[in-house]
């Protein structure tokens, strides 16, 4: 049975790793894969699993693939772990994702970012409720990409279905604000890893989305357990072990000025490094330069290390 709002709002106090989509080299997914990754991600303590998400490539995936990895998370996990799954879109579109999910389980619905080009705030919040009329599974909208105001995102605490905000804009500052602005029966979450924890946590954040967690979870872990003790120093610590992988996910690859241009491959091969499936991406993503994958391996090998030292 999928979780109720109280339920899903308790997982998302916590970390929340991103079940990637693996290509094969002609381009499909190799949905036993997720199934392994999820499997092994719950195994090492996580509770709580984003599918569809924007790090599963998302906007490469059709509908169809889209509710099949959804499928293959769920398949790959117990009944105890959190599911929440990806749409975005157009209304129709959105609607038919979410009683796709619905009918698979899903624990709730994560509300991806506009894609359109030109968006009205009170457009948007009629799009959420638009969407939640149709449902009564929670909703966890993340905000990325756009700069909302304060107005807006205390509203949107305030839809109907909405439990949880994943929160993925560089601005501490509104984040506060909007916390104390909005409702006090959301969680928000840190959709900028391990880099922003620390202080977002400070704001008001009860949890994160996985960076590095996302192929060694123990990080993450450990990380949210120092936050929640207030063990800031020893918080900070284990931060600081992933900002040189992280930073390398923020570069723009070769031929390219685009940032973030190698973050999923960077990821993926992560997860390889980890023991894991990373797999092939999908156009317009790119595949990690010789020059850049030998980087992320000297990174992962530093990483290790500090792991070792710092979690055992």
């Amino acid at each position: 049975m999928p979780r109720a709002g109280d339920e899903v709002k308790e997982r998302l106090r916590g970390v929340a790793a991103g079940l990637l989509t693996p290509f094969d080299k002609n381009g499909d997914v190799e949905y036993w894969k997720i199934e392994e990754n999820a499997s092994s991600l719950y195994d090492s303590g996580l509770r709580s699993f984003l599918a569809a998400a924007n790090i599963s490539e998302y906007h490469s995936l059709t509908q169809e693939e889209r509710v099949g990895v959804t499928e293959a998370s769920l398949d790959g996990l117990p009944s105890d772990a959190c599911v929440l799954a990806g749409v975005g879109g157009s209304t129709e579109d959105a609607v038919k994702l979410i009683r796709a999910y619905d009918r698979l389980g899903a624990d709730a619905h994560m509300i991806m970012p506009p894609d359109h080009t030109y968006v009205h705030e009170q457009g948007l919040l009629d799009y959420f409720e638009d969407l939640a009329s149709v449902t009564d599974t929670p909703f966890a909208p993340y905000i990325r990409a756009f700069d909302p105001s304060v107005e807006f995102l205390a509203s949107l605490t305030r839809v109907e279905n909405v439990v949880g905000i994943k929160y993925a804009i560089e601005d501490p500052v509104k984040l506060g604000a909007a916390i104390a602005a909005g409702s006090d029966d959301v969680v928000w979450v840190d959709g900028l890893a391990e880099p922003y924890a620390v202080s977002y946590w400070g704001e008001g954040i009860e949890g994160f989305s996985a960076g590095v967690s996302n192929f060694r979870p123990e990080v993450g872990l450990e990380l949210f357990d120092a936050l929640t003790a207030e063990n800031w120093e020893r918080a900070r610590e284990l931060r600081n072990i992933c900002l040189p992988y992280q930073e390398f996910r923020d570069r723009t690859g070769q031929n390219n000025t685009l940032g973030g241009a190698v973050s999923v491959p960077a990821v993926k091969k992560g997860l390889e490094l980890a023991g894991l499936h990373g797999g092939n991406v999908r156009k317009p993503i790119r595949p990690l330069s010789a020059e850049d994958e030998a980087e992320a391996e000297a990174i992962y090998r530093e990483l290790d290390d500090d792991i070792s030292r710092l979690v055992g």
